[in-house]
C-alpha cells in the first residue's frame, strides 16, 4: 500500500462478534477511514450487530444504506440479506443477489468491489470464521495493490475463513487480534 489509506473492510463469520469487539471499540472517535463490515448474519433475523457495537464503539456506527457515501469515523455494517457493494465514487450499494458460498451479505462481493473503487488505498481483513468467503475478495484487494490482513487461525475461534485466506494471499500478514487493532491505528497515520 503506497497511496494514503481510504478504507478499511473486514469479513468475518462464526465467532464474529467477539473478535469484532477486541478490534473496533478502542478505535478513537477521530479515527478518519471508513470501516465497511460484512458478517454473515442469518436472513430472516435483524442485524443487532449496530445496537450492539454503537454501545460500545466511540465512532458512529450504522447499518449501510444504499448510495450513501462512505464517510471516515464510521463503521458501516452490511444489512442482513443484502450484499454490500462499493461504486466507483467511493459510495455504497446495496443488492439482494443471489447469495454466494451460501451467504447474503458475502465477504467476497464486498471485498472485490471495494478493490476496484480503492485500489491500493484499500486495507482488507479476514477475521474467524468456518468457510471460505473472503479468499478470493482478499485476493482482489491484494491485486489491486491494496493490503491483506488475516487474523492468524491459531488463535481465531473458527479458523477456516482465515486459512483460506491465508492460501489465497500467502503474503498477507498474520496477526493477533490486539495488532489487527493496532495496525488499524497506524493505517490512519500515514
Amino acid at each position: 500500500m503506497t497511496e494514503r489509506p481510504q478504507a478499511a473492510v473486514i469479513g468475518a463469520s462464526a465467532g464474529a462478534v467477539q473478535a469484532l469487539l477486541t478490534v473496533l471499540p478502542a478505535l478513537p472517535a477521530t479515527y478518519p477511514l471508513p470501516i465497511l463490515v460484512v458478517v454473515h448474519v442469518p436472513s430472516d433475523r435483524d442485524n443487532a450487530l449496530v445496537g450492539l457495537f454503537a454501545d460500545k464503539c466511540l465512532l458512529q456506527v450504522k447499518e449501510a444504506e444504499e448510495k450513501e457515501p462512505a464517510l471516515g469515523g464510521t463503521i458501516y455494517f452490511a444489512p442482513s440479506d443484502y450484499h454490500l457493494l462499493v461504486e466507483q465514487d467511493g459510495t455504497l450499494s446495496l443488492s439482494s443477489d443471489e447469495p454466494v458460498h451460501h451467504s447474503r451479505p458475502a465477504i467476497d462481493v464486498l471485498f472485490e468491489s471495494a478493490a476496484d473503487a480503492w485500489g491500493e488505498a484499500l486495507a482488507g481483513i479476514i477475521l474467524t470464521g468456518a468457510n471460505h468467503d473472503g479468499a478470493a475478495g482478499l485476493r482482489a484487494i491484494v491485486e489491486a495493490g491494496g493490503v491483506a490482513i488475516v487474523e492468524d487461525p491459531a488463535s481465531a475461534e473458527m479458523p477456516a475463513m482465515p486459512l483460506a485466506a491465508l492460501a489465497s494471499c500467502p503474503g498477507a500478514k498474520r496477526l493477533g487480534l490486539e495488532s489487527i487493532h493496532s495496525y488499524l491505528l497506524e493505517l490512519a497515520e500515514k
